[in-house]
């Protein structure tokens, strides 16, 4: 029997720790005995197998999802003097790393409906410092990128995958991660396919960024003791690949999980005054978030907090208008879509274990509390 009052989680891992406990146990046991902790047998056999699935040529882990842009940046020989253009609309991450590697992010706007980048705004910021395009497949929706890889194309620029939120989604039968130059995604225990801990994996196809990858992720060392370059200490733990390598064999079940779960949201708000997420033409939405829009989202989220139900308010100001990106000089108005969105745009709990009857309590709540 259902409990009316039952307690509603935004994210609840235990059910998840509980199935996975004693393998998870197993495989620590098996890398203790080992002795191999850094880029030992289960890293190799990670990034093997996760390339595989993605679709591309090769993976490269590292410490962790900002890393995986950072050092993808870096690879590509983006850096001072250089503009990337990205979308303001995600998590600071994705533009911070422009800045670490010297770089200037130049924010284009976003498309209404799925909240992704804009690809006649990023064409309209293209100048000759620009080195590449950083597309945002946010909340689980892939980007536009046969539109940002044709854009790319004409203008010789490099295109990073920001796949942080989005592992399994895809986009005319390839996955993300493997539609640009290179994808970078994070393991971050709340992410589609998350460790426990942090974590983050590179995928590619061009064997010169690999062979640099593997450099910067480890000091710049060609050889141990042997330096090329000024790297970074960004590696992925055996612990951490050992229990990625159990969960990305579930992974296409967690995320019908996801999607199952999506679509009942949707089916509930139709006919609300609540715009649900849209879905990829040609493609799969992973749903990393399921994040809605709708009038006085403010109100509607102080009606939620009141009954126990979260939710989350992705991104409440767009990173154009940041006080660490003042100098660049953007103002309300010069991304409107943007500007938009952080004023109606609210995420509802979605993941793998969770109770249909959950997302039908806060559904009615919201089309209640719309009125």
């Amino acid at each position: 029997m259902s409990v009316v009052n039952d307690p509603i989680p935004f994210l609840d891992l235990s059910g998840e720790y509980n199935e996975l406990e004693a393998e998870w146990f197993a495989a620590i046991h098996e890398t203790g005995k080992t002795g191999r902790y850094i880029l030992g047998p289960n890293v190799q056999a990670f990034e093997e197998e996760l390339a595989e699935h993605v679709g591309s040529e090769y993976a490269v882990s590292c410490a962790n999802g900002t890393d995986a842009l950072m050092l993808s940046l870096r690879a590509l020989g983006v850096g001072p003097g250089d503009e990337v253009i990205t979308s303001p609309y995600t998590f600071y991450a994705t533009s911070e790393v422009i800045n670490l590697v010297g770089a200037t992010p130049v924010f284009a706007d976003i498309l209404p409906g799925c909240f992704t980048i804009d690809p006649a705004s990023v064409k309209a910021k293209i100048t000759s410092k620009t080195k590449a395009i950083m597309p945002v497949h946010i909340f689980g929706h892939p980007a536009r990128m046969d539109e940002l890889n044709a854009i790319a194309s004409e203008h010789g620029l490099a295109v990073v995958e920001d796949a942080a939120q989005s592992y399994g989604a895809d986009l005319n039968g390839k996955r993300v991660g493997s539609l640009g130059t290179t994808g970078g995604f994070s393991f971050y225990p709340t992410k589609v396919l998350g460790c426990y801990g942090d974590g983050g994996i590179i995928t590619t196809s061009d064997a010169t960024v690999v062979e640099s990858l593997k450099k910067l992720r480890n000091h710049g060392a060609s050889a141990p003791f042997m330096h090329d370059e000024v790297g970074y200490n960004s590696r992925l733990d055996e612990v951490q690949a050992a229990l990625l390598r159990i969960k990305l064999r579930k992974l296409d079940a967690d995320v019908a999980k996801r999607r199952a779960v999506a679509a009942r949201y949707t089916e509930l708000f139709a006919g609300s005054a609540v715009t649900a997420p849209s879905l990829p033409e040609n493609g799969g939405h992973a749903f990393n978030l399921y994040t809605v829009r709708m009038p006085d989202r403010d109100r509607v989220r102080g009606v939620l907090n009141d009954n126990g139900m979260p939710s989350s308010h992705c991104y409440p100001l767009g990173l154009h208008l940041q006080e660490v990106y003042k100098d660049l000089g953007y103002k309300v108005g010069d991304l409107p879509v943007c500007d938009k969105a952080s004023t109606e745009a609210l995420s509802l709990p979605v993941y793998p274990a969770m109770k249909m009857e959950h997302a039908e309590r806060i559904a009615a709540t919201i089309i209640e509390a719309i009125g």
